[in-house]
């Protein structure tokens, strides 16, 4: 009888709630705290239970949050113009800012020293309307060239990319900084210019949350955005183990993503918060990579009900 008394008034531990998240580019160092806060047990301290989910580019994230295939993305601001588009999802945590990230890197047989040297020169992008297009249209207008003054080579696989690349085939190319600093360290290119030194007002990382879990499990979603922003504290009190664990999402050596980690670490939001001028740089990007035909009013594109307070 007591025991069953007890059982009427303590209620019973929950289980911890299953969120699958979207990472839209693999091996992106600015992804990597999903896998640290997994393997560090960081979300399931904050009681949710948390399926990495790796997608091919940001198309085929967007199309697994609109079919609900995965609860929550990873990705990058321009991926806000989806819900400028109709789409069931919202903006509801700032990842990172400045795009720190992404270069332009040279070959060693490249005679560009400088970004002054870059002007009527072909930087490969994987398409116009890319994000890394938009990048390196938006540093030539910044150098008073026109958003035309480089030009860009459009080139895929990444495997053609580098091979040009070493070949002297494209004066540069835009890649990430961990591929960047390896092909420095190797001896085959020359880092030239990390974006985020020129462009410093931009959300570079957002997360993302489908409207069917907002409705269904917003605690879910708050309790993830919990977790993650501790693994970023977690990630900075803890350079060694961290970058150890990059080390294997990247598949780059830790010498090399201990370089990535200096450049980005500062980039990281900590909160979460989105800035009105990133959001303001963001509008105009969409219109300037074509992705809409005019600005839009970034204030009913993201939710900052979720964001530890």
């Amino acid at each position: 009888l007591a025991a069953s008394v007890l059982l009427t008034v303590v209620p019973l531990a929950s289980a911890d709630e299953s969120l699958k998240v979207g990472k839209s580019v693999p091996q992106a160092f600015g992804f990597t705290p999903l896998n640290i806060g997994i393997e560090k047990g960081i979300f399931k301290k904050n009681g949710v239970d948390v399926e990495a989910v790796d997608f091919g580019g940001a198309p085929r994230l967007a199309q697994g949050l609109i079919a609900n295939a995965v609860d929550m993305g990873l990705g990058s601001g321009p991926d806000m113009a989806n819900i400028v588009k109709g789409a069931p999802i919202k903006a509801v945590g700032a990842s990172a800012g400045a795009p720190m990230e992404l270069t332009i890197t040279v070959g060693t047989k490249s005679n560009i020293n400088s970004i002054a040297d870059l002007k009527g020169r072909g930087i490969s992008v994987s398409q116009k309307g890319s994000l890394t297009g938009w990048l390196v249209q938006t540093l030539s207008a910044q150098q008073g060239w026109g958003r035309d003054g480089i030009k860009l080579v459009i080139m895929n696989p990444m495997s053609e990319v580098l091979a040009q690349l070493i070949s002297n085939g494209v004066d540069g190319i835009t890649v990430d900084l961990s591929t960047a600093l390896k092909l420095q360290a190797e001896g085959h290119g020359k880092l030239l210019v990390k974006f985020g030194d020129t462009i410093k007002d931009f959300h570079l990382y957002v997360i993302f949350a489908t409207d069917d879990v907002i409705a269904k499990n917003p605690q879910a979603v708050r309790d993830f955005l919990a977790g993650w922003y501790q693994t970023i504290a977690w990630m900075k009190a803890n350079k060694t183990e961290a970058v150890a664990i990059a080390a294997k999402v990247q598949n780059v050596d830790p010498a090399i993503v201990a370089g990535t980690y200096d450049l980005m670490m500062p980039v990281f939001s900590t909160d979460g918060k989105f800035n009105d001028k990133a959001l303001a740089v963001l509008a105009r990007s969409f219109v300037e990579l074509g992705l809409l035909d005019k600005e839009p009013d970034m204030k009913t594109r993201y939710t900052d009900q979720f964001l530890p307070k």
